[in-house]
């Protein structure tokens, strides 16, 4: 099968919206925590979380263009910091119903069955129920002019993991935590471990 570039305009709106967010494969699955300048915590789910650098520990997403609907980057802008967290099976339906259109006045938390779990290093809240999360610091956004959409760069702060298995080499063993993985916005998979390969060399 191959699909042209006319073939792509000729989409429909969502369609062609399903179809390239699938064929660009699995990513991972998370929770994106953030908290209003007046207090109000919000919760949405996020697809398109990219490893920056590791020193300093730089994590980007991709938003959305800003709508008064989308609280997350706002609420970044405003108070500079949020919370990663990983999705498993045992909240996979919770999660997913975070992405519904809740006003700005209505907290995902509360509305969706989370518990706000809160730290000193910050005000952005974690999803309690994660059992992988981390906590970071806006240092970047990068606008993208070709549709709106922003890059945002954090810097993390603190990490929380639940006991699971973390090779002297520093590999986390994830799949022990069940963290989950998507295609689209609304296909969700579970993952294995089938091997882990030796730096390639010359």
């Amino acid at each position: 099968m191959k699909i042209t570039r006319s073939l792509i305009d000729e989409m429909s709106s969502r369609y062609r919206a399903t179809f390239i967010n699938s064929i660009e494969g699995f990513k991972s699955l998370n929770l994106i925590g953030t908290r209003s300048a007046s207090g109000i915590s919000n919760l949405a789910p996020f697809n398109s979380i990219v490893h920056i650098g590791s020193n300093p520990p730089l994590i980007g997403f991709m938003a959305r263009p800003e709508t008064e609907e989308h609280q997350t980057l706002k609420n970044i802008r405003e108070t500079g910091s949020y919370t990663i967290n990983h999705i498993h099976q045992d909240i996979l339906q919770a999660a997913h119903q975070t992405s519904a259109k809740y006003d700005a006045n209505t907290s995902e938390f509360m509305a969706c069955g989370f518990t706000e779990q809160l730290t000193k290093v910050s005000d952005a809240p974690y999803v309690f129920e994660s059992r992988v999360k981390y906590m970071l610091q806006l240092k970047e956004i990068i606008p993208i002019a070709l549709n709106n959409t922003n890059l945002v760069i954090g810097e993390i702060q603190e990490i929380e993991i639940d006991d699971c298995t973390i090779e002297p080499d520093g590999f986390v063993h994830l799949e022990e935590l069940g963290s989950m993985t998507c295609v689209g916005v609304d296909a969700y998979f579970n993952v294995s471990l089938k091997e882990r390969l030796a730096y390639a060399k010359k």
